[in-house]
Formats: C-alpha cells, sequence, structure tokens
C-alpha cells in the first residue's frame, strides 16, 4: 500500500487497493441515491486540479467553500489539494458579519458554494471582497458560474502532465486549509493547518476502529469542521463507502437504509435518540413498560469486562434479548463504532449505549489539533466511562499548574493566520499548546475534562462556578433540550431553559393537561412544576454553590441560524447573555417572572 504522506495521497489508493468501490461517495437527489465509484473520485478531483490550473488557479491561492455535505466536497477539497492551494471551508450557517469578515481576513481569491439558499446568504457581501476573482456554485443558480465548468475546463487542459509535476513539488508540511474556529468568545480564528497535521491524526485515528472495504458510513456533521473532515479521510484510508446526508432531521431514516458500520456524533445526537427511546417506552403496555424499564436499569449499571459479576452479566443478555437489540436494529443493526466527540458525553449515556452492544468511543481534540488528542480504543483496558480516553498515537499530553491540559505532538497547527500574537498565547516556547481546558489524568493514560478555563465563572460570594458539568447533568432529563448556567457576580446560580417540547407534548397528553402553544407551555404552572422538580432532583447531587436556585423557561429555539449554538454545537454564551440580558435580570430580581427552586 503507498504511503500516504500528503492528504491528496489517498486517491493512489483508489487507483489500485479499492478501484473496485462502486459506492464510494453517495448522495441522495430527488428520493434516489447518486453514486460515485472509486474510478469516479479520482478523475473528478483530476478534472477539477487541472481545471483549477486553467483558471490561474495555484499554489498559496485562497479558494473558500461554502457546501453541504455531499461528493462535490471531496472532488473540490482534492482538486485544491493536489495543486498546493488552499481551501477555506466556512460554515454555510454563520452571520453575514462572519463571512465578510473571513472572506477579508484569509483573502479570498475564488468561492464555491452549494446552492441558492446558501448565495443569498452571501450576496450583499460579495461585492465587498475586492480581491475576489471567481464565483461557482455546485447546483445551478441564475447569474453564476457552474463548478461544471471547472470539470470541462479540467477535461481539456492542453498538459494534464503539469498536475504531477505539481504534486511531486507539494510537502508534507506545506499548509492545506485554513479552518475557521466557531467564534464562541469573540471574532473567529483562522487555523492553518498542513498535510502532515491531518495525516498524523487520522493515521492515529486508524489504528481504532474495526472498518474494511465496502463497509458503510454515515455522514452528517458538517464536513467544514475538522471533525468530520478528518473522520472522512480515516473512512477513505479504510476504502468505506460514504453516504452523505444533508438534512439531520432524516438521520434515521438514512441509519435504517443504509445500515452503517460506523459514524461520527455528537453528544446530543445520543442524548436525542435516547430521549425518544425513553418516550416510547414510556407509552408501552404496562407489562412491556416494566420490562422495558427493568432493562434500562441493567443499562445505567453497566461496567467493562464482566466486573459486576455472572448473575449481572445473565440480566444483561436478557435485556439485551428482549429490548437492546430493538436498539441496534433502529441503528440499522450493523454499527460496529460510533465516536462521539466536540463535547462531553455524560457516563450514564455511555454506559447505556455500551450495554446495548453500541459502542460509543469517546474522543477530545479541537480544531488547532486536527483534531484528535485522545480516544477510546477496543483494546482491552483502554475505555474508562467519565474519561475521553488515552492519547493518540504520536501525541504528548501534560495537565498545566493550573489545571490546564497542554499537548504537543505532529497534529498541533501550524498557527493562527494573521494573528501571530493569539498563536503565541496558545503555543508556548516549548511547543506545547494550550488547550483552555481543565482536566485530570486518571490511573495514569485516561483524560478526564472538568471545566472549560474560559468559561468558568465567579459569584459575588466569590465561589467559582464551572457551568459545563452542570448543565451537562441536568440535560439528562429528557424534559430539557437546552440549559444555560448564568450567576457572574450574582449571588446564586441561576439558568436559563429551554424545554424539549416534543417530549413535553406527550408527557401533557398523557397528563391530561393541555399543552396549547411554546408561549402557553412555558407559563403553565403544571409544567414549570415538572421542570422544578427535575431541576431539584440533579440539584441534590450539586454542592450548595452549584445548585440552580432560580430558572427561566423560554419558548425559543436555540440553533445554529438563530446564533445561540456555535456549528460546533456548543452554547455561544457570550451572545445568549447579551441577547436574554433583560430577562436574566428580570430572573434575579422579581419573582414574577421566574421560578424558584425550593
Amino acid at each position: 500500500m503507498k504511503e500516504v504522506t500528503r492528504i491528496f495521497d489517498l486517491l493512489e489508493l483508489y487507483k489500485d487497493e479499492y478501484r473496485s468501490i462502486t459506492d464510494l461517495l453517495n448522495v441522495k437527489k430527488d428520493g434516489a441515491w447518486v453514486k460515485y465509484s472509486a474510478a469516479d473520485y479520482v478523475n473528478y478531483s483530476r478534472w477539477v486540479s487541472l481545471g483549477l490550473l486553467s483558471l490561474g488557479i495555484g499554489k498559496g491561492t485562497r479558494v473558500a467553500t461554502l457546501m453541504v455535505n455531499c461528493p462535490e466536497w471531496n472532488f473540490i477539497d482534492m482538486g485544491l489539494l493536489q495543486i498546493g492551494a488552499v481551501q477555506v471551508p466556512i460554515y454555510p450557517t454563520i452571520s453575514e458579519d462572519n463571512y465578510r469578515y473571513i472572506f477579508k481576513d484569509a483573502e479570498i481569491e475564488y468561492l464555491v458554494f452549494s446552492d441558492l439558499v446558501i448565495y443569498q446568504r452571501i450576496a450583499r457581501v460579495l461585492p465587498e471582497i475586492t480581491g475576489l476573482k471567481g464565483v461557482f456554485s455546485i447546483e445551478q443558480v441564475d447569474g453564476i458560474r457552474n463548478w461544471k465548468e471547472i470539470l470541462e475546463l479540467g477535461k481539456s487542459h492542453p498538459d494534464p502532465a503539469e498536475l504531477e509535476a505539481i504534486k511531486h513539488s507539494i510537502l508534507p508540511a506545506d499548509m492545506a486549509t485554513i479552518i475557521y474556529t466557531s467564534g464562541t468568545t469573540g471574532r473567529p480564528k483562522g487555523v492553518m493547518s498542513s498535510h502532515n497535521n491531518f495525516v498524523t491524526n487520522y493515521k492515529a485515528l486508524a489504528e481504532i476502529p474495526p472498518l474494511e472495504m465496502h463497509d458503510r458510513a454515515v455522514s452528517f456533521l458538517p464536513l467544514c469542521h475538522v471533525y468530520e473532515r478528518t473522520a472522512g479521510y480515516t473512512y477513505q484510508s479504510f476504502g468505506v463507502s460514504i453516504y452523505y446526508v444533508q438534512n439531520i432531521d432524516e438521520l434515521g431514516d438514512y441509519i435504517r437504509e443504509v445500515k452503517p458500520h460506523g459514524f461520527a456524533s455528537v453528544p446530543r445526537v445520543f442524548e436525542k435518540i435516547y430521549n425518544q427511546i425513553v418516550a416510547k417506552g414510556r407509552s408501552l403496555p404496562l407489562p412491556m413498560k416494566i420490562l422495558f424499564f427493568w432493562a434500562l436499569r441493567q443499562g445505567h449499571k453497566f461496567e467493562l469486562n464482566h466486573a459486576r459479576g455472572f448473575i449481572y452479566d445473565v440480566k444483561l443478555y436478557i435485556a439485551n434479548l428482549l429490548v437492546f437489540r430493538k436498539w441496534r436494529a433502529a441503528l440499522g443493526g450493523e454499527l460496529k463504532f460510533i465516536v462521539s466527540g466536540s463535547a462531553s458525553l455524560h457516563p450514564r449515556l455511555a454506559r447505556i449505549f455500551w450495554a446495548a452492544r453500541i459502542p460509543i468511543l469517546e474522543a477530545y481534540g479541537l480544531t488547532e489539533t486536527s483534531p484528535g488528542i485522545t480516544c477510546y480504543r477496543f483494546e482491552p483496558g483502554c475505555v474508562k466511562f467519565g474519561t475521553v480516553g488515552p492519547l493518540l498515537t504520536g501525541n504528548q499530553m501534560k495537565i498545566a499548574e493550573d489545571g490546564e491540559i497542554l499537548c504537543k505532538g505532529p497534529n498541533i497547527m501550524m498557527g493562527y493566520l494573521n494573528r501571530p500574537e493569539k498563536t503565541a498565547e496558545v503555543i508556548d516556547s516549548e511547543g506545547w499548546f494550550h488547550t483552555g481546558d481543565i482536566g485530570v489524568i486518571e490511573d495514569g493514560r485516561f483524560l478526564r475534562i472538568t471545566d472549560r478555563k474560559k468559561e468558568i465563572f465567579k459569584t459575588s460570594g466569590g465561589k467559582y462556578i464551572a457551568p459545563q458539568p452542570i448543565e451537562q447533568r441536568i440535560k439528562e432529563s429528557p424534559f430539557i433540550e437546552h440549559i444555560m448556567v448564568v450567576g457572574e457576580n450574582r449571588n446564586f446560580p441561576a439558568a436559563l431553559i429551554i424545554p424539549n417540547f416534543e417530549y413535553l407534548t406527550g408527557w401533557c397528553e398523557a397528563k391530561h393537561i393541555a399543552f396549547g402553544s411554546r408561549k402557553k407551555a412555558v407559563q403553565n404552572p403544571n409544567i414549570i412544576r415538572r421542570i422544578r422538580q427535575e431541576i431539584e432532583r440533579f440539584n441534590q447531587d450539586l454542592d450548595q454553590s452549584n445548585k440552580i436556585k432560580k430558572f427561566r423557561l423560554l419558548d425559543a429555539e436555540w440553533n445554529t441560524d438563530s446564533g445561540e449554538i456555535s456549528p460546533t454545537l456548543k452554547l455561544r454564551r457570550k451572545f445568549i447573555v447579551e441577547k436574554y440580558s433583560k430577562i436574566i435580570e428580570e430572573t434575579y430580581r422579581s419573582s414574577e417572572y421566574n421560578y424558584r427552586v425550593e
């Protein structure tokens, strides 16, 4: 097998080892799968490279992409990489102001986007970008050149051998991409990453999953983010067929149809899956309901390596036979693993999925680390619930005096674009990258994340509050969709809560409570009382200073479009505090506008 040292070397695998694959990259259009083979991948990537060269795009040219997950993303990606151009992938759902900032900061010369919806988001910004030389769309958009023009230019390129010479000149240390952070604490920063950053990281990750050629993966997290992008390179290294999901609301249908062997996800997806399962369990006839919740209790007790003894193993076997096998069937029935990243997964959820023979491999990393730092492995002794696993091959890690996690390795970024002072803040003179996360190393090898350094706040009484662990714990409740803990310079912590309205609707029906509209629901005394019970239940496990004393139910939706959630599905705390400043003030000041917890 050819040695891969630059990302585009992956294409060489499809010329030989994986040339028989007929469904390598797949997307559903108008209800039918459009499939691209291994040969298609190689050819389309070559045509894109040659077409770009015909346009005058070459080494160092910065090309922005605003694309949904699709096979064309890969053709554009490899086409750029093979000629030394730098891809700047951008989330399709950021604000107009951030588009303007990134286009100018990255000095974009060309832009490729997916469709009319995305074009309408950027149309007013494009005339302001003075260095912009060309704009192309994947779908047909009136007045915009189509990407197929690039393909046709590539097919008619007069000197195809030029591409091979350029490929030879590209080094592993050369910049491959600039990925902008999600900007949860200010302006997004452009992370410059090399071929070597990605290649060494995907190779370390490829040591873990038991994948093989012709296995299947679904891809639904944004490819513009480093997490899904590196997952994609890992799949490609195995010859795995990738099926793209462009609407996450249809994820369940896609999984049942594709029957994937693996995929990358985030904890919120597992929380939703679990809550939906529990909601269905509550509606079962009484004998089935008793069996369902008995199985659930067995799952919550799960420990690895038969640690609970023979009797428990027998109970778990029965639970799998009668209940958990249906969970596996709902996820396609052929899963070998799921990777969970981007945020912490609560140990309670991890246990029950492992008990149901759905192994979730928790991983940890950042955009700046390409992204993997740690990950569970399947070898004995390489999983510990509540942690994010041991180090990946080639990485180093230590804990600073203040508890911050520091790491070093070939996966660490080249630096921040145009921000040498910011680069110096996070990469010290010895090459250690400062993650901004607080953690501890357990049993000499497992990393446990405890806090986010910049998110810790202090109450007026001088107590430090780490909001993430509190929020993570309370979000176990099926009644709660989102929660943000506030309280900086206040007497005590309070919370803004978005209820899980889907779950609440079913609960209200079962209790014969009028739900009405969302606005009426968050003012309904019965619903408020039920949410209060949930808060009180979780408060029992919290230190006195961390207990939620007041909360406010909101009838809003928090998502990337409205700005409360970053593209990496993290809370944008500063934005939320500013947006809801009046409500937060009312919550603390007036009993009329808040719900007090006893």
